[in-house]
Parts: structure tokens; C-alpha cells; sequence
């Protein structure tokens, strides 16, 4: 199983679970980290942290250690119907 934190900018995962404290989890469940859902990975700081993902039509920046707790599945055919939320970001360039 893949973490969230081990993806490369460019590409999208379908969210698993959260492996983190309930006030962090539920917070991030808000934003639309909830399983099945797709996220991708839009930009990395120089630094190489944090992480900008996006997630149900937000752009949400994670810091690694967060993202090391979110397992992950690659996408599979399926699943590239949904991605279409996310084209407007993808033609913003982001």
C-alpha cells in the first residue's frame, strides 16, 4: 500500500485511510480526504515540503509527516471517469 507522501507531482491516487489523531482526521475528512476519493499531487515546495494536493475541487498544502499517514491506491480504470473534477485545475496549469 502506497502513502500519500510517496506520490511525485503530476500524479493522482484514490484515497484508502487516515492514519492520524481523530482531531487531524476529522479536519482533514472536512476538506474531502475521505476514502475513495481522488487526490493528486499539484506542487511540491522547493524544499520539498509541504505537498499541495488537490482533493474534491481544493487545493490543500500537507506537511510530509501528515502525508506519510494517508494510505493510498493507485487509480485504476475506473476511476479516471472521476478525475474530471479535477481537469480545471490541471488546464489552471496547477
Amino acid at each position: 500500500m502506497l502513502v500519500l507522501s510517496e506520490l511525485h507531482v503530476g500524479e493522482r491516487a484514490v484515497l484508502v485511510d487516515l492514519d492520524l489523531p481523530e482531531t487531524v482526521q476529522n479536519h482533514l475528512m472536512h476538506m474531502g480526504f475521505v476514502p475513495d476519493a481522488l487526490v493528486a499531487v499539484l506542487r511540491r515546495a522547493p524544499a520539498g515540503d509541504p505537498t499541495v494536493y488537490g482533493v474534491d475541487g481544493m487545493e490543500i498544502a500537507l506537511r510530509r509527516e501528515t502525508a506519510a499517514a494517508i494510505r493510498v491506491r493507485p487509480c485504476e480504470n475506473g476511476d479516471i471517469l472521476s478525475i474530471s473534477m479535477l481537469a480545471p485545475m490541471a488546464k489552471a496549469g496547477l
